[in-house]
Order: C-alpha cells, then structure tokens, then sequence
C-alpha cells in the first residue's frame, strides 16, 4: 500500500511540471498565479515560481503516458474595455445602481459567454475596507472607485474569465485595495494579473494553457515602462502556455486623442506610453492576442505578424462616476478567433452603447463599427484586416 501511495504521489507532482504545455489529462481548473511581494521584480517572480524545484523533483521519474484528447483547433475569445459597476466611495448613496447593480451585464450577457474565454478590464477596486485613500483636494469630486466586493460575483455570472487589474485606479486605495480585488476576483473562479502583487497568471480551460500579464503606467501595477521586463515577462508566458493574453493600460485620454500616433504620449504630464512600439515588441516576444484599454474612448485595430491588436477597446460597463457622453459612452464586444497557435483567423464586433448611468446594451445604430473601420483605415492603412459593415473583422 506505502508503494502504491509513492506512485501517486509522483504522479501527482510530474502532472503539475506537465501542465503548462498542457496534457489532455491536466486539471482544467489548475491556475498557477504568481503572486509576489512588492520588493520583488518581475524577474524574481519568474526565478522563485517554483519550477525548477518541480523539474528536479520529478527528473527521474517514470509516469504512465497521458491518454491522448482531441484539441480545440480554433479558439474564441472576448475582450471587452473598462468595467467599474458602482462605487461607494465617497458615498454609496449615487453611485451604487438599483438592484444592487445584478442587471447591468444582463442585456449582454448571452454574448459574453459565447466564447472560451472572456476578459475585462476591472477599472477600480473591488474593496469594503477603508485603506490608504489616494488624496484628493475635493472627495466629491474625487475619482476613486470602491466596488463592493460582492461585485465579483456579478462578473462570474456574466461569464468573465479573467481580468486586467493594470490601471490608473487599482491603487485607490493602496495596496489593501489592490489585494482585495485580486483576492475577490479569486473567490469567484476570475483569473487576474497586473499589480506588483500578481504580475501574471497562467490557467487551464479545456485542454488549453493561457497566460495573462498585464501592464500600466500606474504606481502598483507593472509597468509598461519597462519593456525589457515586459519582454521577458512574455517570453516566459510564451515557453509555458499555448496562447499568451496581454493586456496594457495606456495612451491619452478622450475624443481628441483616438488616433495611434506611433509615438510617446503624454498626458495631463504622465508619460502614458508608446503603445505602438509596446505591442509590437511583445508580439515579437510571443504575445498572442492584445487587448488595450485607458483612452475611455475606441482606438484602432491592428493585425501585427499575424496577431490581433485592440489598441482600446473604451469604456464598456460603468456606472455613475464615468463620462459617457459621444464616443465616450459607446464600445465594442470584440470577439476573435485564432488558431492553436494564436494567429488570428476572424472576428465580430458587437456594438454596444451605455446610456444614462451606464450600464452596456446593444447599439442597433452600430456606431462603433463604423468608428473602428474609419480609425483602422486611417491610422493603419496597411493592414490587411477588413471590417464588414455587419461587425465581422476578416483578412484580406
């Protein structure tokens, strides 16, 4: 009996070191978060995961051969822009929706779970403490968000697979808020990666290994700055999973600034990146499949050495504390299908519009369709993308 439970118990550990270039017989719902300490660089998450004490440990050993599965050939994925379902801070009493906001996703929802994986963009905290609130002149006009953290579930339910917590208000309430949105998102079954607590993540969902980093301009996130760790950083997502996910958070704000000018931007002062070089290295380095978010309006598509650029995709579910007037209050669903390998083969775009408080629901009038066709043609030209009138994005 002792001999049997050894044999297991390699196994066990020889099918965690094998996940990563996944086996048909992996744990779909094994994750394998990095979280760190805020001293510690990208670099030392990488060093410190663990895997080379896996790889000593089960060197030596023989393990029964995996029984083969069919895999998906294509895979469908859905990136949607800023999400920020309410706030209670500085008070709950507007900033909250009815109903405890549980239907603000409903008019989308059957779209958002069309797909086999869904991200987001939490643009906030999901957090019930008080924290380290960042200091404001004026609190009423001060934009910090404070989700309930309940408001997790909301997203659950709506079909989110992941999420970006790589923004300019993850740390509104200081590393406490940072932590309570990781940990709420968590809760749920939400992957989640950006800050300097949890720089990446990687996850199985039928039979296929993903790998989620996220980047910012913003303090406790990981910056995009820093391109050389952002490569590195997507190197490694690149040698461990089959399609590799990254998220930024970057680029000028506003109706005047939807435009890809292919150079640093600055505004309000803060350097908010050259988004164009950014993506380009990444994809060098192995990215697959970007989704950018931060101007609060639409941005141009792109396809780059085969693979897909949103360069942003707007505000798609806010409530109450967001400017939603003109293109601001208009975003797409995008949904993209690429090969095994993460080349992109087709896409939809489903135009949605948020009204009054926020809150998506489809746009009959397509208006952000027509945009990203109009931003795409002038800003990149040379694509080889085409956007039909109906949403569908195919190569020419």
């Amino acid at each position: 009996m002792k001999s049997l439970f050894k044999y297991f118990f390699l196994f066990a550990i020889a099918g965690f070191y094998t996940g990563c270039k996944p086996s048909s017989t992996s744990d779909p719902a094994k994750s394998e978060t990095t979280v760190i300490k805020d001293s510690l660089p990208v670099e030392k998450a990488i060093t410190d995961s663990g895997i080379n004490k896996v790889k000593e440990t089960v060197k030596d050993t023989v393990v029964p051969a995996p029984v083969k599965m069919k895999r998906k050939d294509t895979i469908s994925i859905i990136g949607v822009g800023d999400i920020m379902l309410g706030t209670t801070y500085p008070s709950d009493a507007n900033y909250l929706a009815p109903d405890d906001g549980k239907f603000l996703l409903k008019p989308v929802e059957h779209i958002l779970k069309n797909a086999d994986i869904t991200f987001g963009n939490h643009e906030g905290t999901l957090f019930n403490g008080i924290g380290t609130p960042k200091k404001c002149s004026d609190p009423t006009k001060c934009y910090s968000f404070k989700s309930p953290e309940r408001y997790a579930q909301h997203l659950a339910d709506a079909g989110f697979d992941l999420m970006s917590i790589s923004n300019n208000h993850i740390n509104d309430f200081g590393p406490e808020g940072r932590l309570s949105t990781y940990k709420s998102l968590k809760s749920v079954g939400l992957e989640a990666a950006g800050t300097l607590e949890v720089p990446f993540t990687t996850f199985m969902k039928d039979s296929i290994r993903y790998g989620l980093a996220a980047f910012s301009p913003n303090n406790g996130t990981i910056r995009m700055e820093d391109i050389q760790g952002a490569i590195r950083t997507v190197k490694y997502l690149d040698s461990i999973c089959d399609i590799v996910i990254v998220s930024f958070h970057g680029g000028a704000e506003g109706i005047s600034h939807q435009h890809i000018t292919r150079k640093t931007e600055i505004f309000y002062g803060e350097d908010r990146g050259n988004v164009y070089e950014f993506t380009h290295k990444l994809i060098d380095a192995g990215a697959d499949v970007i989704f950018g978010h931060g101007p609060h309006v639409t941005r141009a598509l792109e396809l780059y050495q085969g693979k897909i650029i949103a360069y942003s995709l707007g505000n798609f579910a806010t409530y109450g504390r967001f400017n939603l007037k003109e293109e601001n209050g208009i975003a797409p669903i995008l949904k993209v299908y690429v090969d095994r390998k993460g080349n992109f083969i087709k896409g939809e775009i489903t135009p949605i519009a948020q009204l009054g408080e926020g809150g998506p629901t489809i746009d009959e009038s397509k208006k952000v369709i027509y945009k990203l066709k109009e931003l795409t043609s002038i800003d990149f030209p040379e694509t080889r993308l085409f956007i039909k009138d109906d949403g569908t994005i195919m190569v020419k």
